[in-house]
Parts: C-alpha cells; structure tokens; sequence
C-alpha cells in the first residue's frame, strides 16, 4: 500500500533520508524511538548526564526515545519531545533555561508544562521557540533586545513575543535572532552592529522587522554576527559579518543586507556554524566557505574560504551543521561525520585530535536530526537515533 506523509506519496518503505527528512520537518508519523545522545564539552552540565564530566563518545541521556529535536547554545542546550513540551538544561545564569530561575541543571527539566512545542533555538545564553499553533516565544539574555520584546529586560521564563500566530521557524544567533513566518516572509531583531539584520544599516531592533519585501524564504539561521538564509526556489543569501569569508561572496567585506551566494539555484540545505558555513545541493554534494581553523571546513587543510567549496565527491550527504568550530554531517544512509576542533572531544571520536577531513562517528546507521549548534567557548553535540 502506498504511504502518504505530508502529501507526498511513496511506495513500500521509506528511505532513510526520507525519513530522517520527515523528522526533522515534523511530518513523520510512523513509529521513531528517537534517544538523545551527547558528546563534548560539560563543564556548566550542557551535555544533560547529570554531572560535568566531558564526554569522547557519544553517550545517551538517559533512557527515554521520545525526543524530537534539538539546539545546543553556548553554553546550555534545549529539546522537544514527540509529546510537544519542551526540556533544557546547562547554564542558567540568564534565566536562559526557562525555568523561572538562574540554577544551572546538569539534567534535562520539563519547561512549563506546555504541549505544543514545534521548535527551539537555542542561542547565546537566550532562546527562541515556536508553537504548533504559530506563536513566538522568547527568554533569556536580552542586552541587544535579542528576545524581542521591545525592550532589553532579562526573561527566565518564556514570553510571547507580540500576538502573531503565523511563526514557522526561528533561529538564535550571538545577540541577534532570525525568524522565518508562514508567509515566506523574514524577520530579525536584535544587536545590529555589522548589519547582520539586513536592513541596510547598523541599528539595533528590539522587536522583529521584516527583512525586504520577498516572500519566497524557506529556511533562516543566525550565526555568530551573520545570517543566511535559503529561498523556495534554491538560492542562498548571506549577509552581516565577514571577516573569515563566511558570507560567501569571494571576499571578506561585510553586508547589512541580503546578498545572493553565486547564481545557482539548486541549493537544498544551509547549516551555519560561528564563522563558517556549510550547505547541500540537490544533487547531494556538500559544499562549505568561511573560516578554515582546526579544520572544520572538511577540506584537509585550515585555510579559510570566502566561496563555496566542495567537500570531497561524495553525494549521498543528507543533513550538515556547523559548530563553533567543528562541524557534522549524516549520509543517506544514516551514518555520522564529524570534524574539526576536538580538543573537548566534541568530534565523539573517543580522543581529542583535531580532524581536517570527515571521519565516520561510530558505527551506527541511524543517525537522525541534527542540531542547530551555537558553540564558542563551550561545545556540546546533540543527535537524535531513530
């Protein structure tokens, strides 16, 4: 019999990639045991194992397979369940838990008793997070007014930004967020200073502004002092800092509004990490830019590119993600990479030698979502198995 998932038909079973696809976007509805793992950096408890301890390989957070997906922050992480509430744990000293405190937690704690959590970002010190019904939420560190909220008043619980109800993704940078609307519109708010807003100047916001007047975004994301996002019909623009090249426009000039990276048009996937950047075609093949340190392009050198390069030949790359300097990245067939810094094991290699090129993680072949990872000082790997 045919399955039908999000209007999409397919015949027999479905694909690995097709399935870690339906996670990530929220629309499977067979029967995942997703468990969450960890690996890295532990010294404010961010990896959620109850102690500090930092971790080599990759190890389970207790015993639980309902998890859906996750954000790694500085310095505290955050994740959804299939159930719709949401968990978080790390440093707390901002009230970025959303726990109505400033107690760090070494173990995941149910935030508010909500069920309709779609997804979180969680960014430096502060967090971003949408419901299934379209509405915006916001806590934490607020010097830039990177919350949202008109002002620059620190939240320890969550706060819904203004009354809209048509949020369909968010993403969490340094000091300023990104969020993409129902409509295919963008909106940013923030700290402002290298432009990384897009709105064609350097001017703080403290509630969200649309970028332009396109309607044809797909996804965004927010990196250190920069924003990438991609369009409906397979483009990337870059803009904000770019002093590594991490825009990807051939130089290190920085932008304060949406530039196009090159002209192709067959741009799948983005997955910025803090000055680098790393994407995926249609056709498979990864593709990074940006600052090379310790290796994180996967290029077998430390050089910084300020245009895109091809990773390799392989195309079968299904998901990437950029760390603070490390980076990850799954195959089709459900396998995990890392490489990059490793000094806090974060590559979950079992050492902590630096790799310049991808190296399996493992032997498992049912790697699921990976994270959105906002990592500088500490880093934290979160990956979900189905």
């Amino acid at each position: 019999m045919p399955i039908i998932r999000s209007g999409v038909q397919y015949s027999g079973k479905w694909t690995k990639s097709q399935q870690m696809q339906a996670i990530a976007a929220g629309t499977w509805t067979g029967i995942p045991a997703p468990e969450l793992y960890v690996w890295g950096y532990n010294n404010q408890g961010q990896l959620g194992l109850g102690d500090t301890t930092n971790r080599l390989s990759p190890v389970q957070v207790g015993t639980l397979n309902n998890w859906a997906k996750s954000s790694s922050g500085d310095r505290a992480a955050i994740a959804t369940k299939t159930d719709g509430t949401l968990w978080s744990w790390g440093n707390n000293g901002f009230g970025n838990l959303g726990l109505g405190d400033t107690t760090n937690r070494s173990s995941p704690v149910q935030v508010g008793a909500l069920t309709t959590w779609a997804q979180a970002s969680a960014g430096d010190d502060y967090v971003l997070a949408v419901t299934t019904d379209g509405k915006l939420y916001a806590w934490g560190y607020n010097s830039r007014g990177q919350v949202g909220t008109s002002n620059t008043t620190i939240y320890s619980s969550p706060v819904q930004v203004g009354s809209l109800t048509n949020w369909a993704q968010v993403s969490a940078g340094f000091k300023h967020s990104i969020a993409l609307k129902t409509d295919g519109t963008i909106w940013t708010w923030g700290e402002n200073n290298v432009g990384q807003l897009g709105h064609n100047n350097t001017t703080n916001r403290s509630s969200p502004v649309q970028v332009g007047a396109n309607t044809y975004w797909a996804s965004v994301f927010a990196g250190y002092n920069d924003s990438i996002a991609l369009t409906t019909d397979g483009k990337i623009y870059a803009w904000g800092y770019n002093g590594s090249g991490q825009l990807g426009l051939g130089d290190t000039t920085n932008r304060s509004s949406p530039v196009q990276v090159g002209a192709l048009t067959t741009w799948e996937k983005i997955g910025p990490g803090t000055f680098h950047c790393l994407a995926i075609k249609t056709d498979g093949t990864l593709w990074v830019w940006g600052a090379g340190g310790s290796g994180r392009l996967g290029l077998g050198d430390t050089t910084a590119r300020s245009s895109p390069v091809q990773v390799g030949a392989l195309t079968t790359w299904a998901q990437a993600s950029g760390g603070g300097y490390h980076s990850l990245g799954t195959l089709t067939d459900g396998t995990l990479y890392s490489w990059g810094e490793n000094r806090r094991g974060q590559l979950g290699l079992g050492d902590t030698t630096d790799r310049s090129s991808p190296v399996q993680v493992g032997s498992l072949t049912t790697w699921g979502p990976l994270p959105e990872m906002f990592n500088e000082a500490s880093i934290v790997v979160n990956a979900l198995t189905t």
